[in-house]
């Protein structure tokens, strides 16, 4: 079988099988380019497929410039850009897709394919999970099969035999790609930098706070982060996630403004045991690293600042692993004058019918402690609901005043905003914290889930002597006027489910755990094994000694050793070592090797015998004898009884 120039023409088969594995690569991408690039590359698609075996309906170089010239400047339309990640992806696909219109040789189907893996490890950029890997690992076997089909030339068309072959290929580049992952020094960050928009539709907690944002979370089920308690968790109670801590408003809108620069150590005064842990963030593309109220470690990759917000030294573009440990039950003894006047700061002229009933409270009782505990009652008793979906507030003025006073109906950010300016109008300084509340014990893994749809926010308020006292207002609303379609555990008690829906229901949280425990090993062990993980590996198996010389060696030896253990199942078989036959008549032609005729690579072995009987004719009745089991053996469709029995025994007997 002999190879084929580069420049003959592929097979139909092959062409169509191409079509097939650039359909399997772009097929994760149509949900997210432009309509237009789709139904573009589609028409691409089939135009090549109909002008198989017909290279007259291609088009000609004119034309396919002219639509080139047309895909880049639609791609640069849409995105205002031809760079990014959303960009470069839609511009691959349309080139990808023009580029199918000129293949005419072999040589342009391999470069089509080489194409055809950079767009499946785009794919990377969007999704990381488990599903991904697989269905990327499915177009990457598509691609190698069209490979091995582009280079069996002379042969008849084999779509199982080529699948079956790229299979095994790509199995026998497992071991090697497992030694390089594992032992190959590991950088800090991904091995590329993302793009600017690589996040664009990440969800989470924004960088200010109005009425209705963090609402919309409360419908998401995407994990926000992974926890690891090294004891027994904190209560149910006490599993607050502080987040952003804003300051500034203007009534409606809540923001940090700029944080005092930390001049000395906080002061904190905790009382209790701490609480250790191990969070596993996911990216959010901002600086927030959560922790339980309230953090008195701080991790390697951030800082804190005066309001006890932990912050990451640069945007989270990828998931990280960090270690904290908390006081669930603390006091901060002192506010400093600037976070005073900024925990005291209300807007002029806004929401007059708060401030009234604010300096009412005040005036009937001058004691902190009992001006909350009035606010408090105020939301329990008056009729105000807690709902996932609250009327909208008409405009930016007022809008707490049309909440305390008509609307009643609010999600967290509804009840912390318009409690922390209550407390402000009274004259108590108050501030608002986000985050996240709660979480899932997941018992397979032992580590609580925090996601989404536990985004929450509450307040904080100044104290005197007890200094920042954590208050949470949504909490006084009464259990039994959550309106329905909240996720409120609440909610779920009150309902009545029957026993075998409640089994259905109780299996799906079941297989939802053992699935968030894939995924956790998986983020752990795959896509979280950086520098940290690697060498915490090291240290297990004992190679933290060696250093990274020694871990270069080992890389080699793993590589090596592999390589050797083949070359050496090679040689066995080349020797006969697999094939008893071979192996008998391998030693019989070693002996004559010894007394200085050899066996020739092309001689076979009735030419050999017959040489043989040439220059030593005392030997040929034997020679003759064993050459004849041998070809009885090796070429005869029913070889006689005993055969390779008395090949052995003639082998061992005969001397040259």
């Amino acid at each position: 079988m002999s190879a084929l120039p580069d420049s003959s023409p592929p097979r139909a088969e092959t062409l169509l099988w191409l079509l097939g594995t650039l359909a399997l690569a772009a097929a994760p991408h149509v949900e997210r380019v432009p309509l237009w690039i789709s139904v573009f590359c589609l028409a691409m698609g089939l135009w090549r497929g109909v002008a198989v075996g017909r290279g007259s309906l291609l088009p000609g170089r004119v034309v396919r410039l002219a639509l080139a010239l047309a895909g880049i400047a639609g791609v640069f339309t849409t995105f205002g850009t031809v760079f990014g990640r959303d960009a470069g992806i839609a511009l691959l696909l349309v080139l990808l897709s023009l580029k199918l219109l000129e293949v005419r040789t072999r040589r342009d189907i391999t470069v089509v394919i080489f194409l055809a893996c950079f767009l499946i490890v785009g794919q990377f950029l969007y999704s990381q999970t488990i599903f991904t890997g697989l269905y990327l690992a499915l177009a990457l076997l598509a691609a190698t099969t069209t490979l091995v089909d582009l280079n069996k030339s002379g042969t008849p068309w084999q779509p199982w035999s080529n699948l079956r072959l790229a299979a095994v290929m790509l199995a026998q580049a497992l071991p090697i790609m497992l030694v390089l992952f594992v032992l190959f020094p590991r950088i800090s960050g991904p091995i590329w930098g993302l793009p600017r928009d690589a996040l664009g539709a990440s969800t989470g907690l924004d960088d200010e706070m109005a009425p209705g944002h963090i609402s919309r979370l409360g419908l998401s089920r995407a994990v926000a982060f992974r926890v690891e308690f090294k004891g027994t968790p904190p209560a149910p109670a006490e599993r607050y996630w502080r987040g952003p801590v804003f300051t500034l408003t203007d009534g409606s809108r809540w923001t940090a403004g700029a944080s005092a620069p930390l001049t000395s150590a906080l002061q904190v005064e905790t009382t209790g045991a701490p609480v250790d842990y191990t969070v596993t963030l996911e990216p959010h593309n901002h600086t927030w690293l959560f922790a339980l109220e309230i953090p008195v470690t701080v991790p390697d990759i951030g800082r804190i600042t005066p309001e006890f917000l932990l912050l990451a030294k640069e945007p989270l573009k990828t998931r990280v692993r960090y270690d904290v440990t908390s006081y669930p039950h603390y006091r901060i003894p002192a506010i400093s004058p600037l976070e005073q006047r900024r925990a005291l700061q209300l807007p002029t002229e806004l929401n007059p019918r708060l401030r009234t009933l604010a300096e009412s409270w005040r005036a009937a009782d001058n004691d902190d402690q009992r001006v909350v505990d009035t606010a408090l009652r105020y939301f329990r008793e008056q009729p105000f609901f807690y709902t996932l979906n609250p009327p909208l507030l008409s405009g930016k003025r007022d809008q707490m005043d049309e909440f305390l006073f008509n609307t009643r109906r609010g999600f967290c950010e509804h009840y912390a905003s318009a409690f922390t300016l209550l407390m402000r109008a009274a004259g108590i300084p108050a501030r608002v914290i986000t985050g996240y509340q709660g979480g899932e014990i997941n018992p397979l893994g032992n580590y609580l889930i925090v996601r989404q749809s536990d985004a929450h926010a509450w307040a904080e308020v100044w104290l005197g002597e007890r200094g920042w006292v954590r208050v949470d207002p949504t909490a006084a609303v009464s259990p039994a006027r959550v309106e329905l379609g909240v996720p409120a555990p609440e909610a779920q008690a009150a309902a009545v489910v029957p026993l075998f829906e409640l089994q259905q229901l109780v299996a799906l949280q079941q297989m939802g755990f053992v699935w968030d425990s894939v995924n956790n090993t998986w983020n752990l062990w795959v896509l979280g094994y950086g520098p940290k993980r690697q060498q915490q590996l090291f240290n297990e198996w004992g190679l933290n000694a060696l250093g990274w010389g020694g871990a270069a060696a080992a890389l080699l030896a793993g590589l090596g050793v592999p390589f050797l253990l083949y070359a050496a199942y090679m040689l066995w078989r080349r020797t006969g070592g697999a094939d008893p036959v071979l192996a008998a008549y391998l030693i019989f032609c070693r002996k004559f090797a010894r007394r200085g005729i050899t066996r020739a690579p092309h001689e076979g072995p009735r030419d050999f015998a017959a040489r043989v009987a040439l220059l030593q004719p005392a030997l040929a009745a034997d020679s003759a004898k064993i050459t004849g089991l041998y070809c009885a053996l090796r070429y005869s469709a029913q070889p006689p009884a005993h055969a390779l029995r008395q090949l052995r025994l003639a082998v061992r007997a005969f001397r040259a």
